[in-house]
């Protein structure tokens, strides 16, 4: 259990992966606040906007973080707008950084949540963190800018930058690929509109993702990039195969052309191999048991 004094700091807490790690370092100990754009719901919530300095430096001195990690961003990759995920996803991190050091604080950590789609398309089986980023779309060029951006603070600050790939899970949106399954077959459609049917995905629980988030958090280690990941691929149809024999019905699997990227990531397979250097040996839930978990989940 951590130290009731310790006092972490979450930006985006009002998203999917901020909900669980909320939820996961509050039942370890810690003191959670959170920034959100939304006007605050509860006295651990704090309305600021990564575009807004003052905003972020008054949070800062509001909350005085140990730790601070970093989830703010626009992480739906056809999202419409280009320039905003720039101004979010890159800038919006400056922004949090400047502010930091602004209010004059000394966190302990303060993780960085990139992605594993910097990656593009690399042409080995297994990505590990030594492979050369290659991004193929403006969300994973504006991850990979972050990174390079807050490498330049790392002589001021503790940094931990990370690169989860796929992770799903109770909550998350049904605009992304593994919850509009689940929903389509717990509405029991006898259709589902998909796009490319031959990508291959290393899919983890966010469950994993958090706990791994704490334990970053509460290792010695700064300065280091790493995969959060579960080190195993999953094709989308033996995604579809397993949903048939939760749901026990066989759905009816379309291509639509219009959710075919022409610049898709075919393979995303990583190596957990330096996480688990850093954290130890994690279990890793499969991704059956974690389908049968989100059909099975309240609406």
């Amino acid at each position: 259990m951590a130290s009731p004094s310790r006092r972490v700091l979450i930006t985006g807490i009002g998203g999917f992966t901020g909900r669980w790690l909320a939820a996961r370092l509050t039942e370890a100990g810690y003191r959670v606040f959170g920034l959100t754009q939304e006007p605050a719901q509860t006295p651990a919530e704090i309305q600021a906007d990564l575009g807004d300095p003052p905003a972020l430096r008054a949070a800062l001195e509001i909350a005085r973080p140990d730790y601070i990690v970093h989830l703010a961003a626009i992480t739906f990759v056809p999202h419409g707008d280009s320039a905003e995920i720039y101004r979010v996803n890159l800038f919006g991190t400056l922004n949090l950084l400047d502010a930091i050091l602004a209010v004059g604080l000394q966190p302990l950590k303060v993780l960085v949540a990139s992605s594993a789609n910097v990656y593009g398309n690399p042409s080995v089986e297994v990505i590990d963190e030594t492979v050369c980023p290659a991004p193929v779309n403006h969300y994973a060029n504006s991850k990979l800018a972050m990174e390079h951006m807050a490498r330049t603070y790392d002589d001021r600050l503790p940094l931990v930058i990370t690169r989860p790939f796929n992770y799903t899970g109770a909550g998350q949106a049904e605009h992304f690929l593994i919850p509009k399954i689940v929903a389509h077959y717990r509405a029991r459609r006898p259709i589902i509109e998909l796009g490319n049917l031959d990508v291959v995905r290393d899919f983890s629980a966010v469950a994993f993702v958090v706990n791994a988030y704490q334990k970053l958090l509460e290792c010695p280690d700064t300065d280091v990039t790493v995969n959060i990941c579960s080190g195993r691929g999953t094709a989308l149809g033996e995604i579809i195969a397993f949903m048939n024999g939760i749901a026990g019905y066989a759905i009816d699997v379309t291509v639509n052309p219009a959710f075919v990227r022409t610049n898709e990531i075919r393979r995303l397979i990583g190596s957990n191999h330096k996480l688990f250097s850093l954290i130890g040996e994690q279990p890793i839930p499969g991704i059956r048991d974690l389908l049968a978990e989100m059909y099975r989940a309240p609406a």
